[in-house]
């Protein structure tokens, strides 16, 4: 498997990809594919990794800046990340998590966050010290992991694309 940036190219099978795994998830909004589509074209993907084995694309991640009590500084959201079904729960995920942040650490960001189960994304470094709130969820819920300076604490906004 090779993780590597998505190409123009890309563009059609990680839609599909996406819709194709998002599809069995009771907590999908069914809006994810339509999310990146719209992070492409607002400028917002600041990262989006594929990963591939014999030119087929298994996995997709999106990272985006996230604001934290309407402050930027060096702060990304991960997600929507999606790996094909027949493959999910082999590493996939969790690779294409780690090369992003490797990523964002060397552009210098300050974190990454997200919102999704402490139980999936404690074992790629993300916690919740209940510092950080997206609108009425629990805390737990509301994940960071820290690359540099302090952990924050206010109100998390992801970009606009989520917002629609």
């Amino acid at each position: 498997m090779h993780i590597r940036y998505e190409t123009p190219a890309d563009i059609h099978a990680i839609h599909e990809l996406t819709s194709i795994a998002f599809k069995p998830m009771a907590y999908s909004s069914g809006t994810e594919a339509e999310i990146i589509r719209k992070l492409r074209v607002s400028g917002d993907l600041a990262i989006s990794l594929v990963a591939e084995e014999d030119g087929e694309i298994l996995g997709h991640v999106a990272f985006s800046p996230v604001a934290i009590d309407g402050v930027h500084d060096g702060w990304f959201g991960l997600g929507p990340i999606s790996v094909t079904p027949a493959r999910q729960r082999q590493g996939i995920g969790t690779a294409l998590i780690a090369r992003g942040l490797e990523l964002l650490k060397e552009t210098g960001a300050s974190g990454c966050a997200l919102i999704g189960n402490p139980d999936v994304y404690r074992g790629a470094g993300f916690g919740s010290d209940g510092q950080l709130t997206y609108h009425d969820l629990d805390t737990r819920l509301v994940q960071r992991i820290v690359l540099r300076g302090l952990a924050p604490s206010g109100t998390l906004r992801f970009a606009p694309a989520f917002e629609s």
